[in-house]
């Protein structure tokens, strides 16, 4: 991560910016991090990435949120 990194938050956010989470892509990988908590990354790479992304778009993961 540099100073030019160009971070992208989801329009789903809400215009506060207090409960985004933040993405970027470094190279050939991607990079997370909370808006409150700018100081802590995660790095994955873009297939990893995509793979969540699918479970997400499956519903995989929805018993986290109730």
């Amino acid at each position: 991560m540099n100073a030019s990194t160009q971070w992208q938050k989801s329009s789903f956010s809400g215009g506060g910016g207090e409960n985004c989470v933040e993405i970027a892509r470094e190279g050939n990988g991607v990079l997370i991090r909370e808006s409150d908590a700018p100081g802590t990354v995660i790095a994955t790479d873009r297939a990893k990435l995509a793979a969540f992304i699918q479970g997400v778009k499956a519903g995989e993961f929805d018993h986290l949120l109730t």
